[in-house]
């Protein structure tokens, strides 16, 4: 294990130790803003029903996710080495758990959403070029070649190539996309809230019936927990900086700020915008449209957030403003954002194969860096895989299955937080989890909580997550034997050379 710490760590030879405190936030901030925020506060109305509760959702995944990042951050600190939560996760509980970890993030959680980001880019890309949409060219059911794939595919290449020219590339466009869509995302809450509220909105949701009908049973509680896939889905990926921990200039101070700060930044934008889509649209379907907003506007405003044609709710909220206008104007910030949310995946995910290649479990070539001092065979393999599942057509739905999973893995890591302080209490912690030990059990209990109630809402999703997971037990028990066998050859051979 130490040996593998020395692999993964910038120096000499090794990654280059670049990344700055604004560039570590620009990596949280970016990875976690990507299509969703435009698209599942729909789901999320249908759900619970009510704006109270629409918001109710959005915080609760805000306070979950801000306290998980504080959490994280300890590990940070005393553990900043390339792949950040596999290794945090290895040194915890050993390589097993790790390796589950990073099998999933490979197989969905990391590519899946750079395939269904990518996908959303051309999707709405069409909007500007009708050429991206259209029949598929080859194929057959779901699975085939059409220009909409062709289109996220081009993404995907084009990001990689960046990446692999260097981290000096991959954190430039980080942070430029990065800015652009938080401006983006402030744009529509000035312009929701401030410059064009919908009055007859507003007066619906926020003065007639903000909390709507009477609902907290035990039936909305199981509806809330399920319409928190969607908040947590738009507010995850905010770890994957971790994987980037021996490429930041000072890991020990700087991981631990960012996580805070980049989590604490989106959550804020992420209520705000809610606050603005509901400025502009009842929560659900409205009883009778207002006459003002022309065939259009009348028409969005009776469908409401919960009925927003193809869950484009953002889309919706700008025509409401604009007309179909609007319409081209949240194609352009859906792109920027998506844009930037699959660079940031692509830049952390290759770290976390790239440092199970120094545990040799995983390709060895994954373990090499390029002249640029990246891991290049990792960012290739994570592309090639992230395109296989843009052809298949079945991302979307992996990712629903991975949801549980996820959430797993992020209970898991914050209990490492208390593993370690037993395990190695002497060990330099540069940075100490704040609200210790109230505030990570607390996030334990609610994440478990929200797990029970998916597995009786959702069972065909969390029970699919969880066979996903299950599925690298055998081939890590392979790949760990091989390298077990592999070590005791040299060690023979080098045994062997002493006798001689």
């Amino acid at each position: 294990m130490a040996g593998a710490a020395r692999d993964t760590a910038a120096g000499p030879g090794g990654l280059k130790a670049e990344l700055s405190l604004f560039d570590s936030i620009t990596i949280v901030a970016g990875s976690m803003i990507g299509s969703a925020i435009f698209i599942v506060s729909a789901d999320i109305a249908r759900h619970v029903g009510s704006p109270a509760a629409l918001l109710a959702v959005w915080i609760a995944a805000g306070v979950m996710t801000i306290a998980g990042a504080l959490a994280y951050g300890e590990l940070a600190a005393m553990m900043p080495q390339a792949g950040g939560q596999y290794v945090y996760l290895r040194e915890a509980y050993g390589g097993m758990p790790a390796f589950l970890f990073g099998w999933t993030l490979l197989l969905v959680i990391q590519t899946g959403t750079i395939a269904a980001v990518a996908v959303a880019c051309a999707r709405f890309g069409a909007v500007l070029w009708p050429a991206l949409g259209g029949p598929m060219w080859l194929g057959w059911e779901s699975v085939g070649l059409d220009a909409e794939r062709t289109g996220a595919i081009t993404v995907i290449a084009f990001l990689t190539f960046v990446n692999l020219r260097g981290l000096d590339m991959g954190r430039a466009v980080q942070n430029f996309f990065t800015s652009a869509k938080v401006l983006s995302l402030a744009f529509i809450i000035l312009l929701g809230c401030i410059v064009a509220p919908n009055h007859a909105a507003v007066e619906i949701n926020f003065v007639n019936g903000f909390f709507g009908p009477g609902q907290w049973s035990m039936g909305f509680v199981g509806a809330f927990g399920a319409a928190m896939v969607g908040s947590l889905f738009a507010a995850d990926a905010w770890a994957s900086v971790t994987f980037t921990a021996a490429e930041i200039r000072n890991p020990r101070r700087d991981l631990p700020r960012a996580l805070a700060l980049g989590t604490g930044l989106v959550i804020l934008l992420y209520v705000l915008t809610n606050v603005a889509y509901l400025c502009q649209l009842p929560a659900v379907a409205a009883p009778a449209a207002p006459p003002a907003g022309g065939a259009l506007g009348q028409r969005l405003f009776a469908l409401g957030i919960a009925g927003a044609p193809r869950d484009r709710v953002a889309a919706a909220a700008m025509q409401m403003v604009w007309g179909n206008a609007g319409g081209v104007i949240t194609a352009v910030l859906v792109m920027l954002s998506g844009f930037g949310c699959a660079n940031g995946l692509i830049l952390t995910g290759a770290r976390v194969l790239y440092a199970m290649a120094h545990d040799g479990v995983f390709f060895p070539s994954a373990g090499r860096l390029n002249r640029a001092r990246v891991p290049a065979a990792a960012l290739v393999i994570q592309a090639v895989w992230a395109a296989v599942l843009t052809l298949s057509g079945t991302y979307s739905e992996l990712l629903d299955y991975v949801i549980f999973a996820q959430l797993l893995f992020y209970v898991i890591t914050v209990g490492a937080v208390f593993v370690m302080r037993a395990r190695r209490p002497d060990a330099p912690r540069p940075y100490r989890a704040w609200g210790y030990p109230w505030l990570p059990t607390g996030y334990i209990v609610a994440a478990v909580a929200l797990m029970a109630d998916l597995l009786v809402v959702k069972p065909r999703y969390t029970w699919g997550g969880l066979l996903i997971v299950l599925s690298g037990v055998p081939v890590y028990w392979y790949l760990h034997r091989r390298a077990l066998r592999a070590a005791e050859s040299a060690r023979a051979a080098a045994g062997g050379g002493d006798w001689t």
